[in-house]
């Protein structure tokens, strides 16, 4: 664990130094997030009859989902990875006495947690202070805040897990850019990403709540500003652990399959 540690530091103090990105992406996030707010307050129209989230719990919603964006976007993928893979530079990692699999893991985790330090502060700041329905809201207790942050955790953990999928699958592609593609889009909106999934169809909503995708970003929002709560929350973190266990291991599974076979190619 300690080697893996030090994998995370490494790739955490080379991503931290890169503040001017950090700034252009504060600012399209806040572009983005206003955007949405004000496309859902459209929709509303006042009236909050009828709509599975209140006004002021969708915009905590949209603030946090824009502030933690580098933790759970699903399309970001580490191209270092895909380029040992695609390029055959793979040889030099399979060298190292280091698991391929960990390295990777916490390398991934390390990219995301830093891309979100450096951008979430601002953004919570500016949320918190702004007016009426559209600011970002406290948690109502501290059962609530403490799930949420074990949910956060949880929820970075599945998505590197999934995204640790990806990368096993593309040793068996020539090209990673479809498999991202595809896998990206379906992550994307079956997690909440574009359309919280309160607002899905009941009987879509229910499977969607089962799958990997509802463990990413869709728990720990909904903990947060209270819409899901009690032994709910409690069901959803168990389900949590599940789909990190199972992607683990099952990806594990695939990447020990995949070295077996792997053959690079070139001088």
């Amino acid at each position: 664990m300690k080697v893996y540690l030090s994998v995370f530091k490494i790739r955490f103090s080379a991503v931290i130094q890169y503040r001017a990105a950090a700034l252009a992406g504060i600012a399209t996030q806040f572009a983005w997030g206003f955007l949405e707010i004000f496309a859902f307050r459209t929709i509303y129209s006042g009236n909050e009859s009828g709509f599975p989230m209140p006004f002021s719990q969708l915009s905590s919603y949209i603030w946090l989902q824009q502030a933690f964006l580098a933790l759970f976007m699903t399309w970001f993928y580490d191209r270092d990875i895909l380029d040992a893979i695609s390029s055959g530079n793979i040889s030099y990692e399979l060298s190292r006495p280091l698991d391929l699999y960990g390295r990777w893991f916490f390398q991934t985790a390390a990219n995301r947690v830093a891309r979100a330090l450096l951008r979430c502060a601002p953004i919570l700041v500016v949320a918190f202070f702004l007016p009426g329905p559209f600011r970002l809201s406290l948690p109502e207790n501290g059962v609530q805040a403490l799930g949420f942050l074990v949910s956060l955790a949880l929820g970075l953990g599945v998505v590197v897990a999934f995204g640790m999928l990806i990368y096993t699958l593309t040793f068996y592609t020539l090209s990673s850019t479809g498999l991202w593609a595809v896998f990206a889009m379906l992550a994307d909106f079956m997690s909440g990403s574009v359309i919280p999934l309160p607002f899905f169809p009941s009987g879509i909503r229910k499977i969607a709540e089962l799958l990997p995708f509802a463990s990413m970003q869709n728990l720990p929002l909904r903990i947060y500003v209270g819409n899901i709560a009690g032994s709910d929350m409690l069901i959803g973190l168990v389900l949590q652990c599940f789909w990190l266990l199972s992607l683990v291991i099952f990806g594990r599974l695939i990447m020990r399959r995949a070295l077996t076979k792997v053959t690079v190619h070139g001088g």
